[in-house]
């Protein structure tokens, strides 16, 4: 009662230490939670909060209903979701979950909603000392003939023990006798205790013997079971069989024929009659595939091929033959026979990949090992000698290792993704059997990019084409480059290059989408006030590091229709475009009345400006040039003419939709006399305003003469040094009589463009592509006409500061300068 006590305390130290080793060593292998705890635990003990150790939120456990889902092992735990504690639900018993499989592992999983979460659970069962060695049987009877001789062994039952590791059968003893000892012998992780005779038994004197087999396991406390062990004298046979030899040694080939005979054993008894007769038949403790390998004859010990004989499986077959006579009690001998095969070349090679890279850098060296071959081939000999190759046309190499048959994959020249991103690489095996047998694998190797393309556009530099006035904030256009790479290092961003340079300053009017590259216009542009600037944009990858490359983007502003037309003369003091003009009742059909002056900030047919009457008071004396805005009379006055006369005159633009400004002009008819002393007063009257004005007029008109030649020159050099096909540039272009000189040519490419004004010869120039105000010129230009055209294209325009300073004579409102406003004029036509 007392041992009883001190078992079951032993027991409880070692369930406490063990679980709390099992608490301490909780632990998380690739997202999952193990727990060890020993079997016969208490129904309710915890096991670990999985809760805590899988980081949930311990409150919503219950509203996410976790729970274990796993399988029918699950029945032995249970989860609280109050706080998330695993514990023992039944009893847990590790030889009936496990057997005898070592370690014991229940996996568990658990299943938590919304969201969705799956977590597995790992609970080791550690084995408890709790079974005790146990014998098939209660009792084992041997017969033993007295003329044995000490040192006999014979083989007794094995005890089974269901725990594992220590708590397994570790010893055997036998109990205290005069004729027996014990000895023990391994097989494999087994333990099989054999009887030995240590001195000879005498019938006479005691034909029975009672022994206790008692075995004990690794435990602690440790466990035991005990055999009652019968060994009975039996009178003797005296003479055991005996084999021709100890050893028997036999040859064949893998593959015979079923039942062919492989070799007879043959032992002999002296002994007469029953004593005599001898039986053959194979050890017990062989290996159970031999009897389905080879057949025995019991009578002749004759040994015949029953299976299938593989060299690759089994090269040597040892088989223990017993001779047994069948005297009282009956005698027995064995012998060994060695049966060996010969190989024969039935196997192709296989061929084993080890750490094969699936994925390669572009920018590996050559040298870099791709993966580890090993070539096997289960026959021996010549048959099992391989000569190994590779696939043509691809850039790797097989480099023999110092072990045999053993191959590194290497790269043997420098690869790149952008030509050839995928391999199939096969690999032959030939080994050197007759005939020769082969095999092949095929190698999947993918090249992975590496950022070595950076961006590149299709175009450079790009050309855009802005119609003025363009909405704030719309797209206006976009720019797209292409990278070869792939992935992060092809992933595109834009960016707009701000710098504080004349060309680039109006990118801060530009905002760009740095993911598709559209370009946004943050203002409307005028082109009356800006007509062309050019940004560039930086197209970046996302590699490391980043590859950029940039394009020119040069905007050229297309005109629109967006200014009336302006009165220039005649203009009154307060503002309004109205005038009075005097002319003698004498004059002749013809003579010019006054000369209305406009102005439209727009080019092309948007700046054409006609000019029409609107109002005359009569049509049979004034007639007005519709494109000079000259107003000359149609006939001599007569007497019944009235004395004043009005004159509305519409200046009109050829836009597609036209604007127009009015002028009023009104002609006074006086006699001559009265003329000329009008006149006279009006030139006493600005004698010495017109003499400041034109000496300053004449400043300025040498200041501005002598910066337009310097300008000119060094234009001239500059653009003749350079090639004559240069991409679209703005040129000025004379104006006709009635608007300043503002109409506009340009070159893009190897064509000429140009925004026609009035009174331009067009009608010989219109080539294919022009449109709207727009006119594409034929460039006849030769290589020897080069030089001269460029000097010519600036001398050609000199008389446009002339224009200009007249325009700027009229603007100030100073009084005509007589014989120098009409050089002017002409000049300027």
């Amino acid at each position: 009662m007392v041992a009883g006590g001190q078992r079951r305390g032993t027991q409880c130290w070692w369930f406490a230490l063990s679980f709390s080793l099992m608490l301490s060593c909780v632990e998380r292998v690739s997202a999952q939670i193990k727990y060890s705890i020993p079997e016969e635990v208490k129904v309710g003990s915890a096991v670990g909060n999985v809760a805590k150790d899988l980081g949930l939120d311990i409150s919503s456990l219950e509203e996410r209903q976790f729970r274990i889902v796993s399988g029918a092992e699950d029945a032995q735990f249970i989860v609280n979701t109050r706080n998330g504690v695993l514990s023992v639900q039944e009893n847990i018993d590790r030889e009936e979950l496990c057997e005898s499989i070592s370690p014991c592992l229940i996996n568990l999983k658990m299943v938590a909603e919304n969201p969705m979460e799956i977590h597995y659970v790992e609970v080791e069962i550690i084995d408890v000392n709790d079974n005790s060695p146990s014998f098939q049987e209660e009792e084992s009877i041997l017969e033993i003939s007295e003329s044995t001789f000490p040192g006999k062994r014979f083989q007794l039952p094995a005890a089974h023990d269901p725990d594992v590791v220590t708590n397994t059968v570790r010893m055997y003893k036998l109990n205290h006798n005069d004729y027996f000892s014990l000895q023990i012998r391994e097989r494999g992780e087994d333990k099989i205790p054999f009887l030995v005779l240590q001195k000879s038994l005498d019938r006479e004197k005691e034909n029975e013997h009672k022994l206790i087999l008692t075995a004990v396991d690794g435990g602690n406390p440790p466990r035991s079971g005990t055999l009652n062990v019968t060994v009975i004298v039996l009178d003797s046979n005296d003479n055991n069989p005996t084999f021709s030899q100890e050893v028997y040694s036999v040859t064949i080939h893998e593959n015979v024929e079923v039942n062919k005979r492989v070799i007879t054993v043959n032992a002999t008894d002296l002994d007469e009659s029953s004593n005599g007769e001898i039986e053959y038949v194979f050890g017990g403790q062989l290996d159970r595939k031999i009897y389905e390998m080879f057949s025995l004859d019991k009578n002749t010990g004759e040994i015949r091929v029953k299976g299938k004989i593989d060299f690759e499986k089994v090269d040597v077959y040892k088989l223990d033959v017993h001779a047994t006579d069948k005297g009282q009690p009956p005698m027995s001998t064995d012998c060994r026979v060695i049966i060996k095969v010969l190989d024969v070349n039935d196997n192709k090679p296989d061929i084993g990949v080890t750490s094969l890279s699936k994925m390669v850098s572009e920018d590996s060296k050559p040298g870099t090992v791709v993966a580890l071959i090993s070539i096997t081939d289960q026959d021996a000999g010549l048959n099992g000698k391989v000569i190994c190759s590779l696939s043509d046309n691809v850039p790797f190499d097989l480099k023999p290792s110092f072990q045999e048959n053993m191959y590194s994959l290497v790269i043997k020249h420098k690869l790149d993704r952008e030509s050839v991103s995928h391999y199939d690489v096969t690999i032959t095996a030939t080994d050197c059997g007759v005939p020769p047998l082969s095999t092949s694998r095929t190698l999947i190797i993918d090249v992975s990019d590496v950022n070595d393309n950076a961006p590149q556009f299709a175009q450079n530099p790009v050309e855009l084409y802005l119609v003025e006035n363009n909405e704030p904030g719309k797209p206006i256009f976009s720019v797209s480059a292409s990278d070869k790479d792939l992935n992060e290092n092809a992933a595109l961003t834009y960016r707009i290059i701000r710098e504080e340079s004349s060309q680039q300053k109006n990118a801060v009017f530009l905002n760009i989408n740095s993911d598709n590259g559209q370009i946004t216009a943050l203002k409307s542009f005028d082109f009356e006030t800006l007509k062309t600037f050019q940004f560039q944009v930086v197209a970046s990858d996302s590699g490391t590091p980043s590859l950029s490359n940039n394009v020119t983007v040069k905007v050229f502003i297309l005109d629109q229709n967006d200014n009336a037309p302006a009165i220039l003369y005649p203009l009154n003091s307060n503002g309004s475009a109205q005038g009075v003009e005097e002319i003698p009742r004498n004059v002749n059909a013809g003579h010019l009345v006054t000369k209305v002056r406009a102005y439209d900030a727009d080019i092309g047919y948007n700046g054409w400006l006609l000019f029409s009457l609107q109002e005359v008071t009569d049509h049979s004396l004034f007639a007005l040039d519709r494109y000079t805005g000259q107003i000359r009379t149609l006939r001599s006055f007569t007497e019944t003419d009235e004395a004043e006369h009005k004159l509305v005159i519409l200046v009109k633009d050829n836009g597609n939709v036209s604007l127009s400004a009015t002028a009023t002009v009104i002609v006074k008819l006086v006699e001559p006399k009265e003329a000329f002393a009008a006149s006279d007063v009006k030139s006493a009257a600005k004698d010495d305003e017109d003499s400041n004005v034109i000496f300053y007029l004449m400043i300025t008109l040498g200041a501005v003469s002598v910066l337009f030649l310097v300008s000119i020159i060094v234009l001239i050099a500059m653009q003749c040094s350079k090639s004559t096909d240069y991409t679209s540039k703005y040129l000025p272009e004379t104006n006709y009589d009635g608007t300043l000189c503002h109409s506009i040519q340009y070159r893009s490419g190897e064509k000429r463009y140009m925004l026609v004004g009035p009174r331009m010869s067009i009608g010989s120039t219109i080539v294919p592509g022009s449109h709207a105000n727009t006119l594409v010129l034929p460039d006849r230009r030769r290589p020897s006409e080069e030089y001269f055209n460029c000097y010519h294209h600036y001398f050609e325009r000199l008389p446009i500061i002339f224009c200009s300073l007249l325009t700027l004579h009229k603007l100030l409102g100073y009084p005509r300068m007589h014989g120098a406003e009409i050089s002017l004029e002409k000049l300027s036509n």
